[in-house]
């Protein structure tokens, strides 16, 4: 299996080594916006809030936002304070999905939740989502607004959506594809989006930016749900299975579902509904996830969205910044295998 998803990337393994090494020096002022906006005479937000900020996340949104900034060739700085508004959107998300799922690890360390709790959790996430919105206020423009106010809108709708989603079996592939546009996609295509906004850019760089964005986040949740089921925690950033005990009906259960016996729907019941949650029943789902294509069919998903994030790079000219979102998305889909 080759780690190319398209004739022109990269023949070595993909990394996000061209992404970090093109924004580096911008990501300074995007750093600084971040650690001084998440500061606050209470005490206890910087330290929650900096557990998380600073736990070896990649930052991979604001770099986006910054990354196709480069792209259009846009000078300024304006959109420095944005990426750190969409860390902010994406951080209190985190803090917030963490509380939801009783979640104990996130990129091998303990979540903030089981360090100071639930309340603390939830409240500092609403600060953060509150220091967004004035970093959005600040950069003066109605539109970048718009569009970073609708997708912490539709983020919270996709997260609500898969709540309800949650241990019932009869969750479709089409109802799951609905729910990680909104949860994970939405806030990868604002990313995007805004850039062309702040560099007046042309209504079709924006739309092939948010194109971009949009088809990215789907990949890379598609390959967060395979990696699952595919890896071990210190790759992943959480704990194995997590998915699986929490009854998520990710892609590769649907399928694995849809494709399976009489006798491996009737497990797929019972784990779901939190009756097999044993390393063997884990075990077990993963070899059927195996035995019906499920998670080879998730991968390919993945690639499928990942090829129409690259096409839609295909209006601008060849540049060092395309070659890294490019890169990027090769890299969002490698993670799996």
């Amino acid at each position: 299996m080759t780690a190319s998803i398209h004739p022109l990337g990269p023949k070595r393994e993909p990394s996000l080594e061209a992404l970090i090494s093109l924004v580096a020096s911008d990501m300074n002022g995007v750093n600084a916006a971040i650690l001084d906006r998440m500061q606050s005479k209470v005490a206890l937000i910087p330290e929650l809030a900096g557990h998380l900020i600073a736990g070896g996340g990649k930052r991979m949104r604001p770099m986006l936002t910054i990354a196709c900034a480069r792209l259009l060739g846009y000078p300024g700085t304006r959109h420095y304070k944005l990426a750190a508004a969409v860390e902010f959107i994406h951080t209190a998300t985190l803090l917030h999905d963490d509380v939801v799922d009783g979640s104990g690890t996130r990129r091998g360390k303990r979540t903030a939740n089981l360090i100071w709790g639930n309340p603390a959790s939830v409240l500092v996430g609403d600060f953060l989502f509150s220091r967004a919105f004035e970093l959005m206020v600040e950069d003066g423009s109605l539109r970048v607004l718009r569009i970073l106010s609708h997708a912490s809108a539709v983020i919270a709708e996709g997260e609500v959506e898969q709540l309800t989603a949650q241990r019932r079996v009869e969750t479709g592939e089409e109802q799951y594809l609905t729910i990680i546009r909104a949860k994970t996609a939405a806030l990868f295509a604002a990313a995007c989006r805004v850039s062309p906004v702040v560099a007046e850019a042309s209504e079709d760089a924006e739309l092939a930016l948010e194109t971009y964005g949009r088809n990215l986040g789907i990949a890379f949740q598609l390959a967060d749900d395979a990696i699952d089921y595919a890896s071990d925690s210190q790759t992943m950033g959480k704990g194995v299975g997590d998915d699986f005990r929490d009854g998520k009906m990710t892609l590769p259960v649907i399928l694995a579902y849809a494709h399976g016996s009489d006798s491996d729907r009737d497990f797929w019941r019972a784990a779901m509904s939190g009756e097999r949650v044993s390393d063997d029943d884990l075990a077990h789902a993963i070899q059927l996830m195996r035995d019906t294509g499920a998670l080879s069919d998730t991968i390919e998903h993945a690639r499928q969205y990942g090829r129409r994030a690259i096409d839609a790079l295909a209006m601008f000219p060849a540049s060092k910044a395309k070659a890294a979102l490019t890169e990027a998305v090769e890299f969002a889909i490698a993670r799996a295998y």
